[in-house]
């Protein structure tokens, strides 16, 4: 036998091979089943936090801006009535020691008058409060699947519904 009647030999010895794997293969495809009886699913659930932002109106009180920071004008005013009270006290060196007395005191309680008339003093407004609300919902993760399979059950878990 020469070279090349070998080579031939070999060369149809491994395509029959191959002719038959191949044969085998597609029988075995042909003979199985395609597709598996689904007995049970099983839903899996997960809970979901979704934030949410919950905003009210809120009624506010707040104080008012002051014109008069130093309450010079409560001062002055308390000073001034306060030195004519005192004026009509007494008479010649007492007048005029009462009538000073009487403005320092008027001064005294002027200014703190205006204070606790600037304290009182308020603005409403309304403003907008926020606050974070978690709500919290079930969403379905995946699936575990009971089927039966060429007459063995088996189980298997999917992201998706089988049907």
């Amino acid at each position: 036998m020469d070279k090349s009647t070998i080579k031939g030999m070999a060369i149809g010895a491994v395509a029959m091979v191959t002719i038959s794997a191949s044969g085998v293969t597609g029988y075995r495809m042909l003979t199985q089943p395609k597709s598996a009886e689904v007995l049970a699913v099983a839903e899996i659930k997960e809970k979901v936090r979704i934030p949410h932002q919950d905003c009210r109106e809120v009624p506010v009180q707040r104080r008012a801006p002051v014109q008069d920071e130093h309450r010079i004008a409560g001062t002055v005013i308390g000073g001034v009535l306060g030195g004519v009270v005192g004026n009509q006290i007494g008479r010649g060196t007492g007048n005029t020691l009462a009538t000073v007395a009487g403005a320092a005191a008027g001064g005294y309680a002027g200014n703190t008058v205006q204070k606790g008339m600037q304290e009182r003093d308020t603005v409403a407004t309304v403003e907008q409060r926020c606050r974070t609300v978690y709500e919290t919902t079930e969403k379905v993760a995946a699936y575990d699947v009971t089927y039966r399979l060429d007459g063995k059950e088996g189980r298997v878990r999917l992201e998706h519904d089988p049907g």
